[in-house]
């Protein structure tokens, strides 16, 4: 399967190889970086110059990047019995809510108990996707965030779903508890890269950063804390995390981002029970790749942060108004 995709201007200066993990959501870096020393990746200059791709060759707006993918071959992940609640599928693809504390790619230190080792004994009609006979991973959400994702079950699907992400025609919307008074219409809009000092986060100050941009849809005010409805617009790592804590309402439960407090008021300490962040991926909409009708998934907000809401004082807001 090739793949051809034409740098722009956001990811000019970025690694080759983390250039190829942010459009391309089905491949783990270290597959990424596999498939270059393999020679399955091309790259030409705007001048048509081909240059030797390596991991660490930085790409520059204009860029033509060829990915050769590999037949595929067996998957080395294994199907495991996992939980998994998977609200529809059909042929070309499956809808899933996927659970907090949930890898996504098996990996150095999560050899199981992965989202594709779930998928694997789930679902029985797969295609070869990223070399492999695996799950067609388009998207991702963090290990700690729970909520809807979509799978391709093809290679067509999941081309033109991941089509879809990278032109920003996906509908993407979360739910956040964050710490402080936040306003329902704020925009966020702050280049993220990795940072320089802590290599496990991203930041919006980094010095090689893509556009990303964050927006607060509806806000509820509750003491110390705003529950958030949060619509992005672009899906880079750590995105919401990172923009929340840039301005000061890092989202509660987020160790990374300094969303954990020591002294928190008695009447919402109910938070300190969160095992994880607040955030939960509550609605996905897209376009089926192969009928072409619009889609629209909603998944509910799991127990563990609906137990903490219910603690909360001004939750629910209906015997607030009463």
């Amino acid at each position: 399967m090739g793949i051809d995709l034409v740098v722009s201007s956001d990811s000019e200066g970025q690694r080759l190889d983390r250039y190829l993990v942010s459009v391309l959501a089905e491949y783990s870096r270290s597959q990424i970086q596999k498939l270059i020393t393999e020679g399955h990746v091309t790259v030409r200059r705007t001048s048509a110059r081909r240059v030797e791709a390596r991991a660490n060759l930085q790409v520059h707006e204009g860029d033509q990047v060829v990915v050769d993918a590999p037949e595929a071959a067996p998957s080395a992940a294994t199907a495991e019995a996992l939980p998994l609640d998977i609200l529809y599928q059909d042929a070309d693809l499956a809808v899933l809510n996927k659970p907090a504390g949930m890898v996504i790619h098996p990996g150095a230190g999560h050899g199981s108990g992965t989202l594709v080792n779930a998928l694997l004994h789930h679902l029985t009609d797969l295609s070869g996707i990223g070399g492999e006979l695996r799950p067609g991973i388009v998207h991702r959400l963090d290990r700690g965030t729970s909520g809807v994702m979509v799978i391709a079950k093809n290679d067509r699907a999941h081309q033109e779903l991941s089509r879809q992400f990278h032109d920003r025609e996906v509908e993407k919307e979360y739910i956040a508890l964050v710490w402080g008074v936040v306003q329902a219409g704020r925009r966020i809009d702050a280049a993220i890269g990795r940072d320089r000092a802590n290599r496990q986060k991203m930041s919006a100050r980094a010095k090689h950063a893509r556009e990303a941009v964050t927006r607060i849809t509806r806000a509820h005010h509750l003491p110390g804390v705003t529950l958030c409805q949060v619509a992005i617009h672009t899906g880079r790592t750590h995105q919401i995390r990172v923009h929340l804590s840039a301005i000061g309402h890092s989202i509660v439960g987020d160790s990374l981002y300094g969303g954990v407090h020591r002294r928190v008021p008695g009447d919402i300490r109910a938070v300190q029970r969160l095992e994880r962040p607040f955030l939960h991926a509550a609605r996905l909409a897209f376009t089926h790749p192969t009928e072409h009708r619009r889609m629209q998934f909603i998944a509910p907000l799991p127990d563990d942060l609906a137990r903490v809401l219910d603690a909360l004082p001004g939750w629910p807001p209906e015997e607030k108004e009463r």
